[in-house]
């Protein structure tokens, strides 16, 4: 590796908080994705509407712990 990791990291650690967050979600993005998996493209359009909905806060998230609350309660 050319950039010892440390140096990456105490940079990235002096951005905006909004573009640390930027810069975490694409590395981990990047674990998610493996060469031989390939999204069809209607998914790939999906997501890229949902982030930007989020990012925009014109949808109301619902925090996972309800959402398992109401489809347990739904199972009863």
């Amino acid at each position: 590796m050319g950039i010892p990791a440390e140096k990456i990291i105490s940079e990235a650690l002096q951005l905006p908080p909004k573009l640390r967050a930027l810069v975490a979600e694409r590395l981990i993005e990047s674990l998610d994705h493996t060469e031989t998996e390939e999204l069809p493209p209607e998914w790939h359009t999906e997501i890229v509407q949902r982030c930007r909905e989020i990012d925009q806060n014109t949808v109301e998230l619902i925090p996972a712990r309800k959402v398992f609350e109401r489809a347990q309660t739904s199972l009863k």
